[in-house]
Order: C-alpha cells, then structure tokens, then sequence
C-alpha cells in the first residue's frame, strides 16, 4: 500500500516494484523497498567512513574541501532534482546516489589505481564492483544475511561499469555489460548527476586550494560563458562569491539541460515499461550534443590544469606508496592483520588460494580512511610503533 500510494505520479517507465532482494524478506510497514535501502546504507558503516575518504584533496589538507561523503550527499540533492523533474523514483535515486562511492579506496583514484596494480595478478580491483561487494558481503550488521540485502534495482545501478569478465559471474545482474542492453533511467541519471557534481565541485575546490585561477576558465566551454555572465550583472562582487555563483549557475545550466534532453527524448521514444528502457543498445537518459561538448571541454581542462597538478601528482604519489606497501606487507603476512580481517583472509585463502588472501587484504585496506591508512602504514613500518 505504500508503495502504491507513492508511486501514482511516477511515469510508466519509472521504477515502481523491486524484483526483489537475495534473502527474501517481509515488506516494510512504513517505507516503501527503497527506502529501506536509503535507510540501510546511511547506516553503514561503510557510509560513515566516506567523511574521510578523498576526493580530490586528502581529507586532512582542509576542513571545506570535499570528501566521498560531501560528494554522495552533493550527487543526491542533483539527483532527486531531477528524477523529480521526470517524474523518476526519487526513492531509488537517492539510495543509488549514497551508495554508489562506497567501495571506494583511500586517496580517491589514487588508491583505486593501486590496488588495481596489486592485483592485477589476482582479478585486479574495479570501485564499482567493491561497492557492490561491501553492500552484498562486508557490511555484517544484520542476523539473517551478509551485507545489507538490497533490492535488484539499487544493486543494478550500483554497477556504473563492470568489465565483461567479471559480468558474467553476476547473474542477471552484469548481463546488461555483455549484451549492451541499459539500467534503470533512475540508474541512468544518477550515473549523470555524480558527473555534474564532481567536473563541477571540483572547479570549486580547485580555486579555493589555489591550484586553479578564476582567470584561466575564461576558454572554458560554458563556464567561461557563465562566468562572463555573473561578472556582467555583478561587476563588483568579491572573487569567492564569484566562484560561487558560477559553479551554482554551472549547476543549474547542467540540470537544465538534462531535463530538458530527458523530456525529449521520453516524449518522442515512450517506452512501455521498465522492461523497454533494459532493452534499449543506448540510454535515454544524456546531455544535448552541445551540453556533452561543453562537458567534455570541462573535463579536459580539469584532467590537464588540476588533477594533473604538480601538487596533486606529489600527493597521489605518496597515496599509491602508501597503498602498495601497505598491501605488500600484509599479503606476505596476513597475520599483521587484525583478527577479524585475518580470519576472512585465512577463509578466503582456503577458498580461493592466494587469489582469495590477496582479495581479503584488498577488502580491508578499501575500507580503510585516509587517515587510518596513514597511520596503519606507520604503524607497520615505523620501528617507534610497536602496535
């Protein structure tokens, strides 16, 4: 019934029922499915962590930079927007956007590209599908399961990408990556709406670090444009709240255009169901050609003028040390670990071999903050720390 009730303004093709979750489990009183799992992931221990975990800046560089949580929450408010806009299940969108970093490493990409090469002779290591491992297995908080037992749909869309290899070891839930078929719109939108959220934040922290200049967006596609626009109506505002204006306005022009593109799109196709929109070779769900130009543009000037900053580089070269020694010593002795953690190592190892031990050390040092694996590192390097 409450599902029912909720649901009546939705679109045909917006997601309204769940196919269900692994356990089977009694619907809940008060809350429809996907609110359950919004519920179950804010109260993760996994979610909790993202406080400390990087996003572009270590978490200790600053305390207004922002964090993989401040970017889950940023990537929600965009989201529901516009799911809202397209009368899309708000409910889902937001369980997927709070989900969807939570299998992220420390020292963001950094450490992601890190692990990868740790474990490049044992499976290799993919965020998305470390997101959906915490959700299905790491999280060991409920009695009846392992994990937090979402619904299909929040697990479908958890997956952004998932290499062909590993899809087909997923069941139902990686076929979409073998036959090209697409997620939900919801998963589709969301996937969108963490891009605009973190090409334009990103803009916002790189200013306010000093790594970036007001002045050198100027040839930026469509934020130069915007940023001509606030200086013409506000010729005297202070240079911080010019940054503001213009990422918010930044913001809004993406969303604007997603809108508008997704009410195209849906009026002209009309699909069916959900059934129809899983069967499509492309998305409904994208930016005009012109809004997909201007996003590409925006990209490229972040890939070569911050992320690509001599500052930057120092930092993601002392985080990949950091992650590589850290995995060095605990895979070579497992018993470094701490008792939870070895005894999953020593389970996985006798399932799988040294496959299974490498992916154990994997788990634990993806789950680690920034600051944990700072002091881990030290902790297991530095002689002066016996424990």
């Amino acid at each position: 019934m409450v599902d029912d009730l909720r649901w009546q303004h939705l679109a045909p093709w917006a997601v309204r029922e769940t196919r269900g979750r692994r356990v089977p489990e009694a619907p809940p009183s008060w809350r429809s499915e996907f609110q359950r799992d919004r519920d179950r992931i804010i109260h993760s221990g996994a979610f909790r962590r993202l406080e400390y975990k990087t996003q572009v800046f270590l978490n200790h560089e600053g305390d207004l930079f922002r964090t993989r949580l401040t970017h889950s929450l940023e990537v929600a408010q965009i989201a529901r927007t516009i799911a809202r806009a397209l009368q899309l299940n708000e409910d889902l969108v937001e369980a997927l956007a709070l989900a969807h970093d939570l299998g992220h490493t420390p020292f963001g990409h950094a450490g992601q590209e890190a692990l990868n090469d740790c474990l490049r002779e044992h499976g290799g290591f993919e965020h998305n599908l470390q997101s959906l491992r915490v959700v299905d297995t790491l999280e060991q908080r409920y009695a009846e399961f392992d994990g937090l037992n979402l619904t299909f749909e929040t697990r479908e869309g958890i997956l952004k990408r998932c290499a062909p290899r590993h899809a087909r070891r997923l069941g139902n839930l990686g076929q979409r990556f073998i036959d090209g078929t697409q997620p939900s719109l919801e998963a589709q939108l969301t996937n969108l709406a963490d891009e605009i959220a973190y090409n334009s934040h990103d803009v916002d922290d790189g200013l306010r670090a000093g790594l970036l200049e007001l002045d050198a967006l100027v040839d930026v596609p469509i934020v130069g444009e915007l940023l001509a626009e606030v200086r013409h109506a506000h010729p005297r505002l202070e240079p911080r709240r010019t940054i503001y204006q213009t990422v918010r306005e930044l913001i809004s022009a993406q969303v604007d255009d997603l809108v508008r593109t997704g009410r195209e799109r849906l009026s002209i196709e009309q699909p069916e169901n959900v059934s129809a929109v899983r069967a499509r070779n492309a998305p409904l769900i994208a930016f005009s050609d012109d809004m997909a130009h201007a996003h590409r543009g925006l990209k490229h000037f972040l890939f070569h003028n911050l992320y690509r900053h001599y500052r930057v580089h120092r930092m993601t070269t002392k985080a990949k040390r950091v992650v590589v020694e850290l995995f060095e010593i605990l895979f070579h002795d497992p018993r470094l670990l701490p008792p939870q953690a070895h005894g999953r190592a020593q389970a996985l190892e006798a399932e799988r071999g040294e496959r299974g031990r490498a992916r154990a050390v994997a788990d634990y040092i993806a789950g680690m903050t920034d600051r944990y694996a700072i002091a881990e590192h030290e902790r297991l390097h530095d002689p002066t720390r016996l424990a």
